[in-house]
C-alpha cells in the first residue's frame, strides 16, 4: 500500500535456506549441545557433532560431544582407541567453525585428545606411529532431528511464564514435538534465525490455505491463520502464557488449542466470534528507527506512544460485555499481517452479509436498528415495521454510551444541519458498537481503490 508522500511499506515473505551453528539446550537434562542447523523450505534439521570411527576398530563407536554445566574434566589418552564411549568436555569449549570439514582439527580436542593420533605438546607422545590398520576417527555432523515446519511454531517465551528468553527460542512441530531450546551468541543472530524459520512456516501456511480455499465456497475462505501466544491478564494471580492457533475464515474468528488439520477439526474450536462484532486493537510495538514514522502512520498508532526494546508485539480482540483476548506474536511483520488480514476479513464479511439488524428499545418501545452497508442506519418499530428514522453513515457525528446497555447516537440532519440525538438500549451493546464500527470501516475502505484491489485471497502476503 502506498503511504502519504509516495512512500510504501511492504512486508514480503521469501522462503529461506540457511545453515549455521547454534547451541541446543535440553530441558530434561539441563545440558547444552553444539549443533549444526540446516533450514530448508519444509524442514529444520538439527545435526549433532559425533566422533565416528571410519577405518579399523569398531565402526559403531560414536563419541558424542557434550557441553555440561558440571565441573571441567581434562581427558588425556595415549591412543585414540582408548577413548571412552562418552566424552565430557570442559565447560565453555569453543564452538566448531562453520566449515565442518572432517579433516580440520577442532579446538574441542585441545584438552589433550586429538584425532588420528595427532596429539598436542602437553599430551604424552605415542611410542610409535599408528599402523595402517589403526582406527581412524573423524568428526561429523550427523542428523539428529528433522522437524517439519508445516503448522510449526516458534516462541521466545519461557514455558508456563510470561517471560521472554534472551538470544534463544523454541521450535515446536504440529504434533507437539519440540527440539527444545536453540541458543545463539548474539541477539542479532537469534533474530535472524527466528525470522528465517518464521518466514518458512508462514509460506507453508499460505500454501496450505490456498489448497483448502480451492475446495471451499467464496463465503468460507480462509483469510489468515497462525500461532499466537495468549497473554495472561495483568490481574491473574499466577500469570502464564498459553499458545493458541487463530484463524480468520468466512464469518468467523476461530480460536483453537492446536491447528485444525481435518474438516472435522474446524468444528472443534475453543471459541468462535462473529468477525464484524469484534474489534481488533494493535498494542505498542517496536520497529527499526527508519521504519518507525511510517509504521505509526500505517498502523494508526499515536505519535506520543513510547516503546521499550523487548516488549512483546501484542494485539487484542475486544468482544462483548467488555471482555477481551490479548495475544502476542514474535515479529513486527506478524503483527502487521494480522492487522491487515483482520481488516480484509471484516471487509469481506460486511460486503457478504450486507446488513445486520439488532433488537433494541427506546422509551419502553421495542424497536429494530438495521445497519446496512448501502443505506446506513434505519430504525423501525418491531411489530409494525414502520420506519421511524433513517441516516447515512456520513451523518453520524458522534456517540456516547454508559458501558452497559445505553448508547446515544448523534446525527446531522441533512436539511436543517442540526444535530439530532437518538438514544437506544441494547442487551448486547458492545457487539452493536463493534458492528457499527465494522460497517463504517468497510464503507470507507470500499472507496479506496488500492485497498479494494488488494483483497485477493490468492495473492501473496503484501501489505
Amino acid at each position: 500500500n502506498t503511504l502519504e508522500g509516495g512512500k510504501s511499506l511492504s512486508f514480503l515473505f521469501f522462503t529461506k535456506t540457511k545453515s549455521g551453528i547454534a547451541l541446543l539446550y535440553n530441558k530434561e537434562t539441563s545440558n547444552t549441545y553444539d549443533v549444526h542447523l540446516k533450514l530448508t523450505k519444509e524442514v529444520l534439521t538439527i545435526q549433532k557433532l559425533d566422533v565416528v570411527c571410519t577405518r579399523g576398530g569398531d565402526p559403531q563407536l560414536n563419541v558424542h560431544l557434550l557441553r555440561t554445566a558440571g565441573e571441567e574434566v581434562t581427558i588425556t589418552v595415549r591412543y585414540l582407541r582408548e577413548v571412552p564411549s562418552f566424552l565430557k568436555l570442559p565447560l565453555g569449549s569453543p564452538v566448531p567453525p562453520a566449515d565442518q570439514s572432517s579433516r580440520v582439527s577442532s579446538p574441542l580436542f585441545d584438552s589433550g585428545l586429538h584425532l588420528n593420533g595427532n596429539s598436542s605438546n602437553t599430551a604424552p607422545s605415542s611410542p610409535s606411529s599408528p599402523s595402517a590398520n589403526e582406527p581412524k576417527y573423524e568428526k561429523r555432523w550427523l542428523d539428529a532431528v528433522s522437524l517439519p515446519l508445516l503448522m510449526a511454531r516458534v516462541s521466545k517465551y519461557k514455558a508456563g511464564t510470561d517471560k521472554l528468553r534472551s538470544n534463544s527460542f523454541e521450535v515446536c512441530a504440529l504434533d507437539g514435538t519440540s527440539i527444545n531450546i536453540l541458543q545463539f551468541c548474539t541477539a542479532a543472530e537469534s533474530t535472524d534465525w527466528l525470522q528465517a524459520i518464521s518466514t518458512n512456516i508462514s509460506d507453508l501456511t499460505l500454501e496450505n490455505m490456498k489448497m483448502i480455499n480451492r475446495y471451499c465456497s467464496p463465503d468460507d475462505q480462509i483469510v489468515h491463520m497462525g500461532w499466537v501466544c495468549g497473554n495472561p491478564h495483568p490481574d491473574d494471580a499466577a500469570p502464564s502464557s498459553t499458545f493458541k492457533f487463530l484463524a480468520l475464515r468466512g464469518p468467523w474468528l476461530y480460536i483453537f488449542r492446536s491447528p485444525p488439520v481435518s474438516a472435522t477439526d474446524w468444528g472443534q474450536a475453543d471459541t468462535l466470534y462473529i468477525l464484524y462484532e469484534v474489534l481488533f486493537k494493535v498494542h505498542k510495538l517496536w520497529m527499526a528507527e527508519d521504519c518507525w514514522i511510517q509504521a505509526k502512520f500505517y498502523l494508526g498508532l499515536q505519535q506520543d506512544e513510547e516503546l521499550q526494546d523487548g516488549e512483546p508485539f501484542c494485539f487484542s480482540i475486544l468482544v462483548g460485555h467488555g471482555q477481551s483476548h490479548t495475544f502476542s506474536v514474535e515479529m513486527t511483520s506478524d503483527l502487521a499481517v494480522w492487522e491487515k488480514s483482520f481488516q480484509r476479513a471484516v471487509f469481506m464479511e460486511v460486503q457478504r452479509v450486507g446488513s445486520k439488524t439488532y433488537m433494541c428499545s427506546s422509551q419502553s418501545k421495542v424497536l429494530c436498528l438495521t445497519i446496512d452497508f448501502g443505506s446506513g442506519f434505519t430504525c423501525s418499530e418491531s411489530s409494525s415495521k414502520k420506519i421511524l428514522w433513517r441516516y447515512k453513515f456520513s451523518q453520524l457525528k458522534g456517540s456516547s454510551d454508559d458501558g452497559k446497555t445505553r448508547v446515544k447516537l448523534l446525527f446531522k440532519n441533512a436539511e436543517n444541519k442540526q444535530i439530532e440525538m437518538k438514544e437506544l438500549e441494547f442487551s448486547n451493546l458492545t457487539a452493536v458498537l463493534h458492528c457499527i464500527h465494522s460497517f463504517i470501516a468497510a464503507k470507507v475502505a470500499s472507496v479506496d481503490p488500492v485497498f479494494v484491489n488488494s483483497q485477493s485471497i490468492s495473492g501473496k502476503y503484501m501489505i
